[in-house]
């Protein structure tokens, strides 16, 4: 008997994405699913937008107020009717064979929760291809987002995740957490002993942020809910998680280094990574102009994240706050 699934869906205000998402729901070649959306207080009418697929899709719309992505999808999960929620995150398409492939992967590798890689169209501009470059390489993020072989223990991220109902349910779901609250949940599942796999076959087209000033934005955040994550779950803490703040401070080092002792050698070696980022992004990308992009929301990246990650942590080990008092818009007081 093949997996039911209930594709869990918390939205504020994106219209335009929420058609497009549900537009690529439609048109799957296995029908047998519901989607419940899960309006989080948005500022603008979803409504029409749900209308368009009512008799199409079987759909389910909530509209609550504003309470973060986590609890929102705490919200859509109790209100499931399926054996396995599928989180997708509202900026994201999906290919037709999305729900066929995850149906058929749960049948072929066992695990209580699983996760899929983000890529970007072929429809995208060319400043979120440059983005999702960045978000997805190798010089980045290790590629933790984008393939297994990266990591040896997948870690599902809410844009491309399912779970079983009943393991979600046991572990509380997402926490109150408004930012990390993906990998919160995933540290979780492993605290209790349950299992994470990748899916190959389903990955999705992530839109992200559509300019250079929201995604320092958002990367900042990620970076500041790092050193909280990391004092929740210490046994799944990773040297590799300062690298982007070392990448950071060693940047400032060079300039001191140029100015102060006349030798550039420490810039010399970001001119290389400079380089080789332009090189591989090229290469992946195939296009000149979002290769030269992607050196900049590389930058953009490391230096917002690492910023969050350094301030957070110290506020958090050298003034000893608490996370919710450090960053209070960080967490839905509950």
């Amino acid at each position: 008997m093949k997996p039911t699934i209930s594709i869990v869906v918390a939205i504020f205000n994106r219209k335009d994405e929420l058609f497009e998402l549900l537009n690529s729901l439609n048109a799957q070649t296995d029908k047998d699913f519901e989607v419940i959306i899960v309006d989080d207080g948005s500022l603008i009418d979803l409504k029409p937008t749900i209308h368009n697929f009512e008799e199409i899709l079987n759909i389910k719309y909530f509209k609550k107020t504003n309470s973060g992505p986590g609890l929102s999808r705490n919200y859509g999960a109790k209100r499931a009717a399926n054996e396995w929620l599928v989180f997708v995150d509202s900026d994201v398409i999906v290919e037709k064979d999305y729900i066929e492939n995850i149906k058929n992967s749960i049948l072929t590798i066992p695990c209580d929760a699983f996760g899929g890689a983000d890529k970007a169209h072929k429809g995208f501009n060319l400043m979120q291809k440059a983005i999702s470059y960045s978000m997805t390489s190798v010089f980045t993020t290790g590629g933790i987002r984008g393939n297994k072989k990266a990591v040896s223990k997948f870690q599902p991220r809410s844009f491309n995740m399912g779970v079983k109902k009943e393991v979600f349910e046991k572990v509380g779901g997402f926490s109150e957490m408004r930012i990390g609250e993906d990998p919160d949940l995933s540290m979780t599942l492993w605290e209790n002993g349950f299992t994470t796999a990748f899916f190959d076959t389903i990955a999705v087209y992530h839109k992200r942020r559509v300019d250079f000033g929201k995604f320092s934005k958002q990367v900042y955040q990620f970076g500041c809910a790092r050193p909280i994550l990391n004092q929740r779950h210490p046994n799944y803490v990773k040297i590799s998680f300062a690298f982007p703040t070392l990448f950071l401070l060693g940047y400032v080092l060079g300039f001191i280094e140029y100015f102060i002792l006349g030798k550039g050698f420490i810039l010399a070696l970001y001119g290389l990574y400079t380089f080789m980022v332009l090189i591989h992004s090229m290469i992946v990308t195939k296009n000149i102009a979002i290769a030269g992009m992607a050196v900049i929301s590389t930058y953009i990246q490391m230096f917002s994240y690492g910023y969050g990650f350094l301030k957070s942590w110290i506020l958090l080990n050298i003034f000893r706050m608490k996370p919710e008092n450090a960053f209070p818009k960080h967490f839905h007081k509950v």
